[in-house]
């Protein structure tokens, strides 16, 4: 089950798509874990998120999806599990919060918060990280393409045993 979780072809397209949307999130996520990037950090983002009426596990799930699953999909390790936490979160924030402001995002500062333009983008990478994997140098490619490579050499030094499996 594993190693089909981390299936992958060698394709470099998927690794930039998987690489910036890690990069964004690892941003995004260090901003509530620990403050970078002019974030609110912890405490601070726990406290956000009650002050909008949300559970603190909301809270807790929105920092370690975003800076472990950005960490996650920068590494290439497990990015479809990464990729699916990421769809879910997005999907929730459309729905408690951005889907009441509206499409765009709030370029000119004339809307009371943003809209769900950036986080239908995130979506869909994330869609394609979930259903493709990985791709090129990530660490799932590596022990999937491993494993590959050794099933098929033990296919060939036991042709009887490949055909009864």
């Amino acid at each position: 089950m594993l190693l089909k979780l981390m299936n992958t072809q060698n394709e470099y397209s998927l690794a930039l798509a998987r690489v910036i949307l890690g990069v964004v999130f690892f941003a995004h996520g260090a901003q509530k874990m620990f403050g970078w990037f002019d974030g609110s950090g912890f405490s601070g983002t726990i406290s956000e998120f009650v002050k909008f009426g949300m559970p603190v596990a909301v809270a807790l799930f929105a920092i370690f999806v975003e800076f472990l699953g950005g960490l996650s999909l920068l590494f290439g390790l497990l990015s479809r599990l990464a990729a699916l936490a990421i769809i879910v979160e997005m999907i929730g924030a459309v729905l408690t919060i951005h889907i009441h402001i509206g499409f765009f995002m709030n370029w000119v500062g004339d809307q009371k918060g943003e809209g769900f333009e950036y986080h239908l983008i995130a979506i869909a990478l994330a869609f394609l990280i979930m259903v493709r994997g990985a791709g090129a140098l990530s660490i799932d490619y590596m022990v999937s393409s491993r494993n590959f490579r050794r099933n098929r050499e033990g296919s060939a030094r036991y042709p009887d045993l490949a055909k009864a499996s």
